[in-house]
């Protein structure tokens, strides 16, 4: 009996437990789908993606299309006549005519509990919307921006320390041994779609550079959510008059800043920094400044006092 055949399409680090797994799980893998090699670094230098380099140890053959639209790509696909495509986090908006081309289905394993947080950035906003839940769904795959009719779901709380770094591992850790339920019961028969509920769907766009921006006015609460949603990238911050101040990690206070306008650094126990915010206070614990190495808020505060009354914008 043939192994079930899937092309797998993917590119970051978040792909990379998805097709270690389908591997282990002993189905076919005649191609590996990623983008191409990126210049990183000071020198630039071409870098593989994560999935490239994971494809490669596992003995599996790799192809970088600069587009998926190209005619030679699709017949390359079209030849190998998959079973399954199969794509978690691979950066393109596949064709209508890609989609029709496995014998069975296109599967997508989208880091969010659908139909919540489509689009590209939903572990971070996730975090930045205060969730305390949230999780990965496999889908089948439409023209659509994560519209596909649903499929399994497994779902993880969100924790007072979370970051989206952590809780990015988290989620392609919980995602692959999803994703090989999904195909093995595709294929047995016994798993069948759910359309999503279209009406209570919420949008992650794409993250940018000035979404990191710390507005005090909103509560400590809020900006603590914000802080571990953007990290490690974009990265929060403020501004002391013209230094940029990037906030690594903080807490929020329920403790009142008395008449102090948001921004404004109140009073707190010795090596504390304790800013006003819109509701309660926030408590820095590491930042980095224009050195660029990131510091405990104590060993910063030696360099660079900040007494109370100084204002952060």
């Amino acid at each position: 009996m043939m192994k079930t055949s899937i092309v797998f399409m993917g590119t970051p680090d978040f792909a990379v437990p998805s097709l270690e797994a389908l591997h282990a799980a002993g189905f076919a893998l005649p191609l590996v789908v990623t983008q191409p090699d990126r210049p990183k670094g000071r020198g630039r230098t071409p870098t593989p993606p994560p999935v490239k380099v994971a494809a490669q140890r596992l003995g599996c053959p790799t192809l970088q299309p600069t587009t998926v639209r190209d005619a030679a790509f699709v017949d390359r696909l079209r030849d190998l006549n998959p079973d399954f495509l199969v794509v978690v986090a691979f950066g393109h908006i596949l064709s209508r005519e890609l989609l029709a081309l496995p014998a069975r289905t296109a599967v997508n394993l989208h880091a969010s509990l659908l139909p919540k947080y489509r689009g590209p950035a939903p572990i971070q906003w996730a975090l930045i919307r205060g969730e305390t839940e949230t999780g990965v769904t496999t889908m089948l795959m439409d023209t659509g921006v994560d519209t596909g009719d649903t499929l399994l779901s497994a779902h993880t709380p969100i924790g007072p320390e979370d970051t989206a770094q952590t809780l990015h591992h988290r989620l392609a850790r919980l995602g692959a041994p999803l994703l090989v339920e999904t195909v093995t019961r595709l294929m047995r028969g016994d798993l069948f779609p759910r359309a999503q509920k279209h009406a209570d769907a919420t949008y992650a766009p794409m993250l940018c550079k000035a979404d990191g921006r710390i507005a005090w006015e909103q509560s400590a609460r809020r900006i603590d959510a914000l802080i571990r949603g953007v990290t490690p990238w974009p990265g929060a911050f403020c501004f002391r008059d013209d230094q940029r101040l990037k906030i690594i990690k903080a807490h929020p206070l329920s403790a009142s800043a008395g008449d102090a306008a948001p921004g404004t650094v109140v009073a707190g126990f010795p090596d504390e920094l304790r800013v006003a915010t819109g509701d309660g206070c926030l408590c820095i614990e590491v930042i980095q400044g224009a050195s660029g190495k990131k510091l405990s808020v104590q060993d910063y505060l030696r360099g660079h006092p900040m007494p109370v009354g100084t204002r952060l914008q």
